[in-house]
């Protein structure tokens, strides 16, 4: 009953094209990523991502901007994504050592 399919589009999981950024600069997802029946787990495997750390930090960026958020939060915040990336790019497998 819950099949999981095994072929997933050319496009899985690339962030530049299932959330790309608009000409407003903001990220949008296309028409044709909402019809498609991978939209969910796609862009949950986009976001997983070290490009996925990126649009978070652009995010922080846009709420300290808008003065939704403070100096130290935005800091706060952006060390802990930069950490993040730091132990992703360590460890690209995920495995804890042992």
């Amino acid at each position: 009953m819950n099949r999981k399919p095994t072929r997933y589009p050319p496009c899985f999981g690339d962030l530049k094209t299932v959330f790309p950024m608009g000409q407003d600069g903001l990220r949008h997802t296309p028409r044709q990523c909402m019809i498609c029946v991978f939209k969910t787990e796609c862009l949950r495997s986009a976001m997983d991502g070290a490009d996925g750390l990126g649009v978070r930090e652009e995010s922080v960026d846009r709420a300290y901007a808008a003065g939704m958020i403070g100096f130290f939060q935005r800091w706060s915040r952006k060390k802990d994504l930069r950490r993040r990336r730091k132990a992703d790019s360590k460890d690209p497998e995920g495995s804890d050592g042992a």
